[in-house]
């Protein structure tokens, strides 16, 4: 059993909670930006290909205080803490490992040095426990990370490799494309369901198109990619047969799910249609070249859209005239779930929210204005 760690989007911690409920995990605990629980590898498995939100599926392998100690060099309490993991009941005698990490509010500022510290504790714990003076380091690369946060150091294993919101249907995205773990929290929580029909005016490269096509279908993210621990001697490949195979029957090609996206340009209509292809969901999917002007609700539409804005790709005041169209076109009783970085979008779009959400899309702080009747 491990204790295993997601980050996700801050703003998402309840949305990935609900999920690993869904998948019976074990100890679940959420903090800012990050979901906690436990389980085994079979857990790990289920995690990489199901989660919707996650980032990464990391294995805690412990954590400790790296304070100043008299007595002691300033690293030597980084060095004497990962000397204590058990690093060799996941890292093989001649597999490769890697170093990343970060450091914030600490005395041990260089995330360089740190990494070298860490790299050479982990060789002499490994040294001892397999009784070798060399590693060769010719086997499979495991990732170790490494977080220091106001002293206070967390190791983690990277079971992942790339990262989750890569799912492999898009190869190419517009100029701004919002991340697919974000896209897929905001339409969990504008309740897109197996029937819903999902519409976005402004649909980029498809993003919430796609992948409320995929949440409706019951088409677990990871099931057609695969990751880094299912290359390692310490996992059984039986565990990832399984868990795919336990995705694969959770897929529901019944749904009455439906989406229509709309964008002015023609190119990315196009490419919203290649990724709707790639991501196997072209079927439940329209596109169409409009103007928001041409805009037309219909009734029973679910509408989630993440609008261009100043820091994208117009000015802040072509963007603020955006959202006056929008809120002209948008009848009053339409639900309606937009994400958007200016504070004035309440006054702009004439309409004050019925619920507000802060969400982070990249470093940037937004706001997930949401309307119902």
């Amino acid at each position: 059993m491990f204790r295993i760690v997601c980050p996700c989007h801050f703003g998402l911690e309840s949305v990935l909670k609900f999920e690993l409920v869904r998948l019976s995990a074990a100890e679940i605990s959420a903090a800012d930006g990050r979901v906690s629980f436990s389980g085994g590898w079979d857990t790990v498995a289920a995690a990489n290909i199901e989660l919707t939100t996650a980032e990464r599926v990391l294995i805690e392998l412990g954590q400790f205080s790296v304070a100043a100690q008299r007595g002691k060099t300033a690293f030597d309490p980084l060095f004497d803490g990962v000397m204590q993991l058990p690093l060799e009941d996941v890292i093989g005698r001649d597999d490769a490992f890697i170093v990343k990490g970060s450091s914030l509010n600490s005395a041990l500022h260089s995330v360089p040095a740190c990494q070298a510290i860490v790299k050479k504790a982990a060789v002499k714990r490994l040294q001892r426990a397999y009784h070798t003076e060399t590693l060769p380091e010719t086997g499979e690369p495991h990732v170790i990370q490494f977080q220091i946060r106001n002293d206070h150091c967390t190791v983690y294993l990277d079971t992942t490799g790339i990262p989750l919101y890569k799912r492999g249907w898009r190869q190419h995205a517009n100029a701004a494309p919002i991340r697919e773990t974000l896209a897929a929290g905001i339409l969990d929580l504008s309740h897109v369901r197996s029937d819903t029909q999902l519409c976005d005016p402004f649909c980029g490269s498809g993003t919430f198109l796609i992948e409320g096509a995929r949440r409706a279908l019951r088409i677990a993210p990871g099931l057609h990619r695969s990751f880094a621990c299912e290359r390692w001697e310490q996992v059984d490949a039986a565990v990832f047969r399984q868990a795919r195979a336990a995705a694969s029957e959770k897929i529901n090609r019944n749904a009455e799910f439906r989406a229509v996206g709309y964008d002015s340009d023609p190119e990315a209509v196009a490419l919203t249609l290649a990724n709707a292809k790639k991501a196997g969901v072209a079927d439940r999917i329209t596109v169409k070249q409009q103007d928001i002007r041409q805009f037309r609700f219909e009734r029973g539409q679910n509408i989630v859209c993440n609008p261009p804005y100043g820091e994208r790709m117009l000015d802040v005041e072509q963007a603020r005239e955006l959202y006056q169209i929008m809120g002209k076109v948008f009848p009053a009783d339409s639900s309606c779930s937009i994400i958007s970085p200016d504070a004035e979008f309440e006054t702009r779009f004439g309409r004050k929210a019925r619920k507000r959400r802060k969400l982070y899309n990249g470093m940037m702080q937004c706001q997930l204005y949401q309307y119902w009747k």
